[in-house]
């Protein structure tokens, strides 16, 4: 006889690959609201055995790897979930790949938290809503019903790269907006990742910022119009020591942290 578990698993299996099926938020743990004002402290892991003992207020974690009990263990705990998914890059090793057609398939490029060896991704042509939405909605149930309450959308600026597709700053802006409205539909907080060239347009549509070493590319300040909106900034930086960039980032209201390049557990966070 089946058990739960399988039940439960089954269901999760039917939300991710079947077009337009929604699988319900589990709400055996109470989910806390998404916060505002001051970025609160944080986790970004997408690699290794998850490590729920992190002592930080958000979790930024994948989706696919992890389980409906983490997320439960984790949202009893008072922590708050932010979802990990990849929205403009197609990433083979995922289990609703082949729902990306080739036509939408571009060059390849590296995949954030991806461990060294893994499958590069491609980046995907964002021009081609009809096609990604589908796709992109049973990602951001699948993290509603994981009990996840933001997302972080991964490959939110093609635009700037080699992507194998002629996409321009307006492509961008309404993929993003686009991205945007679709998790606030699926009941999820957006987060804009990176794309510091286009901070001011997207602010007023994202609720958080999740940024990847702006102290050593010299822009931390263009992300200001978060904070000064009452919006978390939340960042990291993958090289030097927290000394090197705490002054000036903690300054500025974010909350910062260093990682390795891979996403694993390790973090070191700002001194008090």
């Amino acid at each position: 006889m089946p058990t739960r578990a399988t039940g439960l698993l089954l269901a999760l299996g039917l939300a991710l690959l079947l077009p337009g099926c929604r699988f319900l938020p589990d709400r055996s743990a109470p989910v806390p609201p998404w916060p505002g004002g001051p970025a609160p402290s944080w986790q970004w892991q997408l690699d290794g055995p998850l490590d729920p003992t992190v002592d930080a207020q958000v979790y930024a974690l994948d989706v696919f790897r992890t389980t409906l009990e983490q997320a439960r263990r984790l949202r009893a705990d008072g922590r708050r979930l932010i979802c990990s998914v990849e929205v403009g890059i197609h990433q083979e090793s995922r289990p609703d790949a082949k729902r990306f057609p080739a036509a939408v398939r571009g060059r390849p490029t590296g995949v954030p938290g991806q461990p060294k060896g893994a499958p590069r991704g491609r980046w995907l042509d964002i021009r081609q809503w009809s096609t990604l939405e589908p796709v992109l909605a049973d990602r951001f149930r699948l993290c509603r019903g994981k009990g996840f309450v933001a997302v972080l959308p991964v490959g939110m600026e093609s635009y700037r790269h080699r992507s194998g597709f002629p996409l321009t700053f307006d492509d961008q802006l309404t993929f993003n907006r686009r991205i945007a409205d679709l998790a606030r539909r699926t009941g999820l907080a957006p987060g804009l990742t990176n794309d510091v060239d286009q901070v001011l347009a997207l602010e007023p549509h994202f609720d958080f910022v999740v940024n990847e070493e702006c102290f050593r590319r010299t822009e931390c300040d263009r992300l200001v119009p978060f904070v000064a909106a009452g919006k978390p900034v939340f960042h990291v930086e993958y090289e030097g020591s927290v000394v090197d960039f705490c002054t000036a980032t903690v300054g500025y209201g974010f909350s910062s942290i260093r990682k390795d390049r891979n996403l694993g557990v390790r973090r070191d966070t700002c001194p008090l």
